[in-house]
């Protein structure tokens, strides 16, 4: 059985280490230059995600 790593960066930030990663139950943020350093606890995240993927704040 494979284990799902805790945190994920977008595939766009390509190699380097200025992105935000998002830990994979939705529920916090960090910033990837310091992975040891805090956490950012976000709620409604998975309801915001899904809005901008059907288009709910297009212009």
């Amino acid at each position: 059985m494979t284990t799902l790593p805790s945190w994920r960066k977008s595939s766009r930030s390509a190699n380097t280490t200025n992105c935000v990663e998002l830990h994979r139950t939705l529920a916090a943020v960090r910033d990837s230059k310091r992975p040891a350093g805090p956490e950012l606890s976000v709620t409604g995240l998975s309801e915001f995600i899904q809005q901008i993927k059907t288009g709910r704040f297009d212009r």
